[in-house]
């Protein structure tokens, strides 16, 4: 009888422990081997009943861990926003052309005989720079003055005869055929003179270009060629390049938008340009001297040229450069371009308020100097975070961490 009441008593057990296995929840095989060697430990019907009892026991309560989420507040830097006066600047790459660029060319065929500039060197309006051989054409000057001094002898020989022929005419010693043949003579003569007197200025001219001078003050580049070499007209490539470095234009192009405050400003003599070279620490400043006529159909854009002192030679054709034209001064609402978030909805600032965060979407008009300046959303006075906004949401608690000037 005890040996059955055994057998029931384990049926019993295993049935209660598939039932305690189901509720308590026996979540992985560790859980299943404790819960066998458990039922290898059942030797009576009294180990059976002080499991039994073990199982339905009260349990102490597990205590639950706070939220991490609930009591969280995040460290922040704040800033005002600030109401003053903030330039309306357009920000746009240019690039430096020289005003004036002439390719220098021999209009002689013959040969060069000297230069006489160092490459690279400043020149200035009338230096000598090339000279060509020219003693053909020198030859060619005295053989037409020869003929010159001829036909002015000859010249003078007419003359001579027309006034005595006059005189006899006079007397009745000659014809008037003769004076007029003699006249004649005269205007014969007096062309050829008139002739080679343009032939020989012609010359003179032709000796000119045998000695290339500077037409404008500038910088010149390398020599393409040397003493020795023969140069003519037909060929294309120059025998060296002048190029004005003082003043200069830096060109830039704005979008057609733009355009009516550009001509606003230009027309009342504020439109400005501030230039920045690569590798300078300081910007070179200049006036708008031109606004095209014409808006480029393809781009949207309208090229903007503006004349630059250079006095220092800071700006060198060819440099591509970053222009700011200034159109005016406003004022306006302006927060450090840190504060300024972007999202699915657009631009938002995190607002600080009683120590907490407040997502607000603003407007942003332009950014200047690391400075957004909103045009809606955002009042003066109002704190905005700074740093710290990946751990921010709505209504997140904040501790300012540091407040900076005029927050």
């Amino acid at each position: 009888m005890r040996a059955r009441h055994f057998v029931i008593g384990v049926v019993a057990a295993l049935v209660l422990a598939g039932g305690v296995a189901y509720t308590q929840g026996v979540r992985s095989a560790d859980d299943v081997t404790a819960l066998a060697r458990r039922l290898q430990s059942v030797r009576s019907v009294d180990d059976v009943v002080a499991w039994m009892r073990g199982l339905w026991s009260p349990q102490p309560a597990v205590a639950q861990a706070p939220n991490p989420q609930a009591a969280r507040v995040v460290p922040v830097d704040v800033t005002a926003a600030v109401r003053k006066k903030v330039p309306v600047r357009i920000h746009a790459l240019g690039n430096v052309t020289p005003i004036a660029s002439v390719a220098v060319k021999a209009r002689l065929e013959t040969t060069i005989t000297g230069v006489h500039f160092a490459d690279g060197a400043m020149v200035k309006k009338g230096d000598l720079l090339f000279t060509l051989d020219g003693r053909h054409i020198e030859a060619q000057i005295q053989e037409v003055e020869a003929v010159i001094a001829s036909a002015n002898a000859q010249l003078e020989q007419s003359r001579r005869d027309l006034e005595r022929y006059i005189e006899l005419v006079a007397k009745n010693a000659a014809t008037q055929v003769q004076v007029s043949n003699s006249r004649t003579q005269v205007n014969v003569l007096t062309a050829a003179v008139n002739s080679n007197t343009a032939k020989r200025e012609n010359l003179r001219v032709q000796l000119g270009y045998c000695s290339i001078r500077s037409p404008i003050a500038g910088r010149i580049s390398a020599a393409n060629v040397k003493a020795g070499n023969f140069v003519r007209p037909a060929d294309t490539t120059p025998l060296a390049t002048i190029n004005q470095i003082s003043p200069v234009y830096v060109s830039f192009t704005v979008p057609q938008r733009d355009l009516p405050d550009v001509r606003v400003a230009f027309a009342e003599g504020k439109a400005t340009v501030s230039v920045a070279v690569p590798g300078e620490t300081k910007r070179a400043t200049g006036q708008v001297t031109m606004i095209e006529n014409a808006v480029d159909a393809t781009t949207g854009m309208v090229m903007i040229r503006a004349t630059m002192p250079n006095a220092d030679e800071m700006l060198w054709p060819g440099t591509l450069v970053t222009t700011d034209l200034m159109l005016r001064v406003e004022d306006a609402v302006a927060v450090p371009s840190l504060a300024v978030q972007t999202g699915q909805a657009g631009t938002y600032v995190f607002v600080i308020k009683n120590a907490t965060a407040e997502v607000r979407q603003v407007k942003v008009a332009r950014t200047i100097d690391h400075e957004s300046v909103v045009e809606s959303g955002l009042a003066p006075g109002e704190l905005v975070a700074t740093d710290g906004q990946l751990l921010l949401g709505n209504g997140t608690k904040v501790s300012v961490r540091n407040r900076k000037a005029g927050a």
